[in-house]
This record gives structure tokens, sequence and C-alpha cells, in this order.
């Protein structure tokens, strides 16, 4: 039996991490530094959106945003996904001398981050590429490290980690422990 979830990180937890990470993400790179932000599909694009408004409204920062599907990028993809839902990749701009931003709601074993470099190199080849996630709860599979982290999070392997999105965003992170 599975325990009822703790609730992590609320609504307004949520927006005060997003408006850390915003400031890390614009103090790290000078203005003139063409930046580009790349949602990976599904939890990563809402909050690659909520990061760039902010960005812009709070840093005027205006960087392009993006969103990148990893479906067919997956290293499981032909044992675990016999039938396979795949999403729209949208990256309307040159990646060439700019820094990708990607942009992911957990990160857990790196899987998911290996499959988007694959897919965003498939677009072209960026100045470089630095990796944002809400959470990151470790039990890391490949060598893959994130460089704007809005809450680390000691979990058991077993444990689920999910970021419950509503209409406006990310609402609430839930912890299930088994």
């Amino acid at each position: 039996m599975t325990a009822a979830p703790e609730i992590v990180l609320d609504g307004p937890a949520i927006a005060a991490t997003l408006d850390q990470m915003a400031l890390a993400i614009a103090t790290k790179f000078k203005p003139s530094t063409p930046v580009a932000l790349v949602g990976i599909r599904r939890g990563g694009v809402p909050l690659a959106e909520a990061l760039g408004a902010r960005l812009s409204a709070q840093h005027r920062r205006n960087v392009l945003r993006g969103a990148v599907d990893i479906t067919l990028y997956r290293d499981d993809a032909a044992t675990a996904l016999p039938n396979p839902l795949i999403g729209r990749s949208d990256i309307a701009f040159e990646l060439a001398e700019r820094v990708i931003v990607l942009v992911d709601d957990v990160l857990y074993t790196g899987r998911t981050v290996r499959a988007a470099l694959d897919a965003l190199l498939d677009y072209g080849r960026p100045k470089a590429v630095s990796l944002a996630v809400l959470i990151d709860r470790g039990h890391r599979e490949l060598p893959i490290a994130a460089d704007f982290i809005g809450l680390s999070l000691d979990t058991e392997a077993d444990a689920r980690v999910e970021v419950v999105m509503g209409p406006e965003g990310p609402e609430r992170v839930e912890l299930r422990r088994r």
C-alpha cells in the first residue's frame, strides 16, 4: 500500500523557487549572451515557460523558448514503449552561438537528460548546454548534473516525486514513499 503523498513544495514555494532559479540564470549569463530555454516534454515545458516569463519580467531578459520530445531517443524505447505517443519538438531558432538551458521537472537517473541532449543535437550544435531542474532527487545512473536546482531532495530509490501541473503551471510537488 502506498502512503498518502507528502507535499514537498506548494504553489507559493514553487513560485519563490522559480524566482531564485531565474535569478541564478540571469546572473550566470551576461545580458549579451544569447540564451534559449528548451523544456523537456512534458514536465519541463511549463517550467521553461515559467522561467522565461520570470527572466523577462524580473530581469528584462527576453529568451527564446522551445520544447523537445525525447520519446524516440529513450534508451528503453524499444522495450518499454510498444506504442509510443510521440509529442512535438518545437525549436524554431538556430542553436549555433546560443546557450541552451534544458529545463525539466525532476532529475533522477539522468537518462531523460541524456535523451534530451541527443534530441537537441539533431537541431544543431549549441555554444553550450546547461541544465535547470525544479527537483534533483539523486540516484543518478549516468554522469549528469544540473547547473540550476530548485530543490535537492533525498529520496529512496523506490519513492515517486511528481510535479503536479495545473492550468497555470506547477501547483505542487508530491513525494510518495512506498
